[in-house]
């Protein structure tokens, strides 16, 4: 037998002894540094992250800065946001060349692109439909990651935010309808609702969505006789199994929807668009046969209205009466609400910015993350997005 070596003998006895466990070694996390700008859109008051989320943020070793008044609109205080950690900038430019997330709700004007540095990472809503044609050339010169927020999937394949406005919109604009009833508003002077010995409000809602969802249950909570309109038969049993009720519903017949629409005192429209526009839906002569003072609120007017008499409107003037009917059609039903949009935009984007921190920036998140990775439509400059493409062609 060969005689071992002391050397040999020490390192065979090594072997038996214990050995800590080999464990995966963690990936270094990377800092963020988030720019929030102030929104310059026509009344966009809502902010992309409240001070609750700036404090979770920075807590976790990220920087944040918000540009002086970023979040007046939507009341929350250049202070509040100094106490949550953010530091607070004074000029637009200066947050575009520091940050290397620039995160709002807007997408950007082409003076803010010219602000924008090289290989800079943008997460906004997109609406391809109204920017200009030099738009995505601009971006595209700066090399930016772009994330359209309207196209970002949850891991249900949900979009989150979307369905998030959608349920804010939904709600408000029953309320709306309550106070254009009033005689505040010089309105029929009407409860929206019931009570007992009076018969309720009829309410027609276009459209079986989230926003038609939301409408419908804020109206029957407040004891109104609500109807449902819509084409697609699986989402008018999803509501009725959502609301617990039988609701009425039907399918949009002309011969039907006119005889609900002329009954009604409160008409909301909520049809979606799928690509472009959203479908009319409801003709004038359909709305000259409304009762004077009835009101209509078309929240689909963000996607150009789905009731022929429909014109934009502003905050500052809100309304119009034709046919002796009121007409709502403001834009951004949601930023009316700024401090609760906000904050409900806050709960969507605060977890994804941490999860980027986690996995070592946005490239390597978008690998791992295929939800997110959906709301991608520009990439180092480089449209990935269909949809995107075949509009700016």
């Amino acid at each position: 037998m060969e005689k071992r070596s002391g050397i040999t003998r020490i390192a065979t006895e090594g072997s038996y002894l214990p050995k800590e466990s080999m464990l995966e070694v963690k990936k270094k996390k990377n800092q963020l540094l988030i720019g929030i700008p102030k929104e310059i859109s026509y009344e966009e008051n809502r902010v992309s992250l409240v001070p609750d989320a700036v404090s979770l943020l920075v807590n976790n070793g990220h920087d944040v800065l918000i540009e002086s008044d970023a979040a007046k609109a939507a009341n929350f205080s250049d202070h509040e946001y100094s106490e949550a950690g953010a530091q607070i900038v004074f000029s637009a430019q200066e947050l575009y060349s520091k940050a290397d997330i620039i995160l709002k709700i807007s997408p950007p004007s082409l003076d803010e692109i010219a602000m924008m540095k090289l290989n800079q990472n943008l997460i906004s809503i997109l609406q391809i439909n109204i920017q200009p044609e030099s738009f995505m050339k601009r971006l595209g010169a700066k090399r930016i990651t772009a994330l359209g927020f309207e196209f970002i999937k949850d891991k249900s394949g949900i979009y989150p935010i979307i369905h998030g406005m959608s349920e804010i919109a939904g709600s408000t604009s029953m309320l709306i309808a309550a106070e254009l009833l009033s005689n505040v508003k010089h309105g029929r002077g009407e409860m929206l609702g019931g009570i007992s010995g009076i018969p309720p409000t009829e309410v027609v809602i276009l459209g079986a969505g989230t926003v038609g969802e939301f409408a419908a249950r804020t109206a029957l909570g407040l004891g109104a006789m609500v109807k449902v309109f819509d084409n697609n038969l699986y989402k008018l049993r999803r509501l009725q199994n959502h609301l617990g009720s039988r609701l009425y519903t039907s399918s949009l017949v002309p011969r039907v929807l006119l005889k609900a629409v002329s009954s009604a005192v409160v008409v909301v429209g909520a049809m979606p668009a799928k690509e472009g526009r959203a479908p009319i839906v409801v003709t004038e002569e359909m709305v000259s046969k409304m009762r004077p003072g009835s009101v209509i609120v078309d929240v689909s007017i963000d996607a150009g209205g789905c009731i022929e008499t429909s014109e934009v409107t502003n905050n500052s003037e809100p309304t119009f009466i034709k046919h002796g009917v009121v007409h709502y059609c403001v834009p951004n039903i949601a930023s009316r609400v700024a401090r609760t949009a906000s904050t409900a935009l806050s709960n969507v984007f605060a977890p994804i910015l941490l999860s980027i921190g986690e996995e070592g920036g946005l490239e390597e998140m978008l690998w791992r993350d295929s939800a997110v990775r959906h709301g991608v439509y520009m990439y180092k400059g480089s449209v990935t997005n269909k949809f995107v493409s075949d509009v700016t062609k």
